[in-house]
């Protein structure tokens, strides 16, 4: 069954859905900056479309850097043989020059073909016709790299697919030392449920700290928590962990992380009702109430002014980093500055 309505602001969810269900485009734009999302579309179509026996004359997959517009418009017109579809692949696409023969196929595409344009390091301008018309003829789907905040979320979901759950400590353990990059982030989550054992598919702090080799007392998440909750002894004892342990954690690492609490901080002295935990979340647009009890707790920690200069000591401390203004000072006596500053 292929698909002709729009199909705008397409989701990773959604397309996956579809092509689980056998309903499918005949032309996928698949661009961005997270190269996960496109890849694992694109595999699916490649391994799931067409049965083996079928895929010898049915299924094309190309280079951008090695063919052009007009020859991939070529493949796309071509009819199945023995099959229902056709599939043709263009690996990054970013690379095909001078679009005009895709354009003009867009305006009648062979609904037999299902067309696959991988852009990845970037997204095509959408006011360009190839994109505008892909809009109208099938699916355009634009991969955006993972925030910081999103990744704990991305981790638990992931996890849950694979019957493993996994608390909140563990999961910003494992975001905050491995990073935004999604291929080895869900490599190691892999590598992760595999040492578990059948009877316990739990994750926990303790299995992180032993199996990723993050400290379960001295990370960000710790932190994090130690300045909600103001305990200058224990963010203090994190700090110098750090200072004196250069690859358990860096400035650079912590800065979003603590950047983007602050950041919520300050929205949550402009919620409705600002006492009441649900119209709180509801605010910030958290997704769970849970999340919402360390905004409360910072509310009665931190005024609504200090709040204010302390994310203006982050972009002083930001611009630090980068040595604007700062031609000696070490990431370490950075770090202590900004903590000092937010905890006195």
């Amino acid at each position: 069954m292929v698909m002709t309505e729009k199909k705008t602001g397409a989701t990773f969810e959604n397309i996956m859905r579809d092509l689980k269900a056998r309903k499918f485009s005949p032309i996928y734009i698949l661009m961005g900056e997270e190269a996960y999302f496109i890849d694992k579309i694109s595999d699916y179509i490649a391994e799931n479309v067409l049965q083996p026996e079928e895929r010898d004359f049915n299924q094309n997959i190309v280079f951008g850097s090695d063919v052009n517009a007009a020859q991939v418009a070529d493949l796309a017109k071509g009819y199945p043989m023995m099959s229902e579809y056709r599939v043709v692949i263009v690996k990054e696409a970013q690379n095909i020059r001078a679009a005009e023969p895709l354009e003009k196929y867009l305006e009648k595409p062979v609904m037999s073909t299902i067309l696959v344009l991988c852009h990845k390091n970037g997204s095509i301008d959408r006011r360009k016709k190839l994109v505008s018309k892909a809009e109208v003829a099938g699916v355009v789907f634009e991969s955006k790299k993972k925030r910081d905040y999103e990744l704990p979320g991305f981790i638990e979901g992931y996890l849950l697919k694979h019957k493993v759950a996994i608390d909140n400590k563990s999961a910003s353990m494992i975001a905050d030392h491995i990073g935004s990059d999604l291929g080895r982030l869900t490599s190691e989550l892999d590598k992760l449920q595999i040492s578990l054992p059948e009877n316990d598919r739990r994750v926990t702090p303790e299995i992180v700290e032993e199996r990723i080799g993050v400290s379960k007392d001295f990370n960000a998440f710790e932190l994090r928590n130690a300045i909600v909750n103001r305990d200058i002894f224990k963010a203090n004892q994190i700090i110098n962990y750090f200072d004196r342990n250069p690859k358990a954690g860096s400035i650079f690492a912590f800065l979003p992380l603590l950047f983007n609490y602050f950041q919520n901080l300050m929205l949550s002295y402009y919620a409705p009702n600002r006492n009441n935990e649900n119209s709180v979340a509801q605010f910030l647009d958290l997704r769970s109430v849970w999340a919402v009890k360390d905004y409360m707790v910072g509310m009665r920690n931190y005024t609504g002014m200090k709040t204010m200069q302390i994310i203006s000591k982050f972009r002083e401390i930001d611009a630090k980093s980068k040595g604007i203004d700062n031609p000696n000072t070490s990431s370490g006596e950075l770090m202590k500055e900004l903590i000092f500053f937010i905890l006195h």
